[in-house]
């Protein structure tokens, strides 16, 4: 394809890639969305425990290696809505001073302020559906216990994009949290902001469409152009945005690179791939007698001010679920009855930026990240697992706990980080790559901080920033070019 058919090209439907279009669409934008996988069935398997669970029939399957050269399989997902259709819908917004530099704690700081994004956080918010729940019976219980003995955890309700009624609908309010709605219940890029795309004529979203590389302008490889899919196809546009995700953006751009010998000469090439983050991640298992009866039980996030950088929320797991977290060594019979009278939560620590743990090609592609880097949050995550394990144990709960390995990529973020140079970062503050032009990222790459909490929301308010900019430059060519004479239109 000669000329250029759109305006921007998006690439992957996710938080930021469907955020990014949203607005891009509504300003007035010619816009094609670009999406590896196809959609989901809606004949209910996306709830089926076996199927997601067990047979992990939903996952991407790709190979890659670790930094030692074992293999992984991240727990990647290619469809329409990316993650977000399969996420736990805790949408929170990042406090103040997470967006600043903490070099205690190895964090790189934000070009931006909390209040630079505060604006898109709001429209994020209203586009998802963000509303908090009642906190449940089983779960008021254990709250109270661990604040009644003065150990510093305090709790607040938990911002949740799902539907109102979703309690009267028991299998989807007891499997939202790793699993997709059937019927539309959990906020999330495909059904919460694409269907408002629907019908418009300058949107166009193709699937099964999985996007091979970048093009450049004849003579001008650092004018980004257009994208070459596997199957051979190719589209132009002046503004191509990355959002394939934090493990799949940074090799596209890799690859340009080096197809086009710019690693000498695009300022921050040396830190494509790198700074990745993961959260440390446990998932704790807590039993007291009594069956729980909680329904959706996501509904309160807990902190403790020791730990600044961590925080523990529920697992939204029925019975069924939580016995798949319990040890092997327990029958089958005993697991499930157990289970029954658990509690399940989820552990996340902020962990710094090391800018040896990085994305790199290959074949198959590497994932090189080691804890062991990053000393200060994997001291606070084992000192926080144990503080609340031991807190629960005086509130009369026996928990178990369970790492989340390499391959838990849910939360990975910040291999294209921002930043305000190309010798600290790859992308600006407008999330541009640093030294391209018509190139610009709106996925989790670009975070420089992972924050104690959830990215999902701070990810989708990229994306609506990054296209306001665009909108907006764009719009002033087009003023611009609709009052401009016709000598000075020819010349154009």
């Amino acid at each position: 394809m000669n000329a250029t058919q759109y305006d921007a090209i998006v690439i992957g439907s996710g938080a930021g890639g469907a955020a990014a279009a949203y607005r891009l669409v509504s300003g007035g934008m010619r816009v094609l969305l670009l999406e590896k996988g196809g959609h989901l069935p809606d004949d209910g398997s996306t709830l089926d425990v076996q199927r997601v669970v067990h047979d992990g029939q939903f996952l991407s399957r790709e190979p890659w290696i670790d930094g030692q050269g074992n293999a992984i399989v991240p727990e990647e997902h290619f469809n329409v809505g990316g993650k977000t259709k399969w996420y736990g819908a805790a949408l929170f917004r990042f406090g103040a001073h997470e967006f600043l530099p903490d070099a205690s704690h190895a964090c790189l700081g934000w070009p931006i302020t909390s209040t630079d994004l505060a604006p898109y956080y709001e429209q994020a918010e209203h586009l998802l559906g963000v509303r908090t729940f009642d906190c449940e019976p089983d779960l008021g219980r254990i709250v109270n216990r661990l604040q009644a003995s003065k150990s510093g955890w305090q709790s607040s309700p938990m911002p949740m994009s799902l539907a109102a009624d979703i309690a009267s609908h028991p299998n989807e309010a007891a499997h939202f949290d790793g699993f997709a709605s059937v019927k539309n219940l959990k906020g999330e890029a495909e059904n919460s902001i694409l269907p408002q795309l629907q019908g418009r004529t300058n949107f166009v979203l193709l699937v099964n469409a999985e996007v091979e590389g970048l093009l450049g302008e004849p003579g001008s490889p650092a004018t980004a152009s257009g994208v070459r899919l596997r199957d051979g196809r190719t589209f132009c546009a002046p503004r191509v945005l990355l959002a394939a995700g934090a493990l799949h953006s940074p090799r596209l751009l890799s690859r340009y690179v080096l197809e086009n010998g710019l690693e000498s000469v695009l300022p921050a090439a040396a830190l494509v791939g790198r700074y990745v983050k993961l959260h440390l991640l446990t998932a704790m298992v807590s039993v007291s007698f009594g069956i729980k009866k909680d329904l959706i039980r996501k509904t309160t996030v807990l902190i403790n001010e020791q730990f600044p950088h961590s925080s523990v929320q529920p697992l939204g797991f029925d019975s069924e679920l939580i016995a798949t977290l319990m040890p092997r060594f327990l029958p089958h019979v005993v697991r499930r009855e157990v289970a029954k009278r658990a509690y399940g939560f989820f552990l996340q620590t902020e962990d710094g930026s090391d800018g040896d743990n990085r994305v790199r090609l290959g074949t198959p592609p590497v994932l090189d990240y080691d804890e062991v880097r990053l000393p200060g949050a994997a001291r606070e995550h084992r000192r926080f697992t144990r503080a609340f394990q031991i807190a629960l144990l005086k509130a009369g709960l026996i928990s178990f706990t369970k790492r989340i390995g390499l391959k838990g990529t849910a939360h990975v973020c910040g291999s294209l980080v921002c930043g305000r140079t190309p010798a600290d970062s790859v992308v600006d503050a407008n999330g541009q790559v640093h030294g391209m032009r018509g190139l610009y990222v709106v996925d989790g790459s670009v975070l420089p901080r992972s924050s104690r909490v959830n990215p999902s929301l701070t990810i989708y308010a990229w994306g609506l920033k990054v296209a306001d900019s665009l909108v907006r430059g764009f719009q002033r060519e087009e003023f611009a070019r609709s009052h401009a004479g016709p000598e000075t239109a020819y010349v154009a």
